[in-house]
């Protein structure tokens, strides 16, 4: 059987031989297709976080997490060593003070001030904002993972069990509009929960194997609390594409043999969905080729 890594490295293979090139909102350009799907079996227990590159499993799992929290600042993501999400609000800062404040002193300010992390370490009603506390046209906060949650429990058949950030009214105060946008869930007759993620926009190189890990981890704790048993992770990309300064890194990947997929487990049953912490994750047989380092685009 085929190592299902080999939907990914095909993926980026298509994008770097067959993609359209095109000058993007961050002024890096894009090498991009329209569509894309792959399928990862999680029932025996093996995840995809990529071995053809070092994936830090950990911090996309903190960033899930702090999703589930409602959270928008990144104070609370600083606080536990997850820097995935500074550039938005640095360059934000540097735009608006001219102070062209190095990283390091930036992430330190928002972690030790409580005032400068308030006027500059928010990113607006971005994911968490709009699962947990998503505000309705009565005025009214709807909180979509709550729902889901008791769905999954009491009417597993529903056709209706999905939550999604794409918050129109909304859009203009996020520091970036959501890329993983909307997620499905399904009960088998037999209990097992799959997931299908759309993604409107993803970035191959950085951003999939992080939305892979998250999307996963997302679906343990689900499956966890509705008593249920992990299935099918489906991911649906929109626009799915390389920035041209990633090419050479893309390239790099693509030539490497996968390893065995590890596996991943939690170790606590929690009392709700509110209540994981990132030492509940276990995961064992991780045994990925060296990391491949490249910039975020802003």
């Amino acid at each position: 059987m085929r190592h299902p890594e080999y939907q990914y490295l095909d993926l980026i293979e298509r994008v770097l031989d067959h993609g359209d090139e095109r000058v993007d909102r961050t002024g890096v350009g894009t090498r991009s297709i329209f569509g894309a799907m792959v399928r990862f079996d999680l029932s025996g227990g093996q995840v995809p976080i990529l071995t053809t590159k070092r994936v830090y499993w950990k911090t996309a799992v903190k960033e899930m997490l702090w999703f589930l929290t409602g959270g928008t600042n990144i104070q609370a993501l600083l606080r536990d060593n997850v820097r995935i999400w500074t550039d938005w609000p640095l360059a934000t800062y540097r735009r608006e003070t001219g102070e062209q404040i190095d990283q390091e002193t930036f992430e330190r300010r928002i972690v030790e001030d409580d005032a400068f992390a308030a006027r500059w370490g928010e990113l607006g009603p971005v994911y968490g904002k709009q699962w947990r506390r998503w505000l309705g046209t009565d005025g009214q906060e709807h909180d979509q993972i709550a729902t889901l949650v008791e769905t999954l429990r009491t009417n597993p058949a529903s056709r209706r069990m999905l939550f999604h950030a794409w918050n129109v009214g909304e859009l203009s105060g996020m520091a970036l509009p959501p890329c993983h946008m909307v997620y499905q869930y399904h009960v088998t007759s037999d209990g097992r929960l799959n997931c299908l993620m759309f993604q409107r926009s993803v970035d191959l190189l950085l951003g999939a194997a992080f939305n892979y890990v998250g999307a996963t981890a997302l679906q343990l704790m689900l499956a966890q609390q509705a008593g249920l048993q992990p299935g099918e992770l489906v991911w649906v990309a929109g626009d799915a594409h390389l920035y041209l300064n990633h090419l050479d890194q893309a390239r790099e990947q693509i030539t490497r043999t996968p390893h065995p997929f590890p596996t991943m487990r939690l170790v606590r049953h929690a009392d709700s969905i509110d209540n994981y912490r990132i030492e509940d994750f276990v995961v064992e047989g991780y045994a990925p080729h060296a990391a491949i380092k490249a910039d975020v685009a802003v």
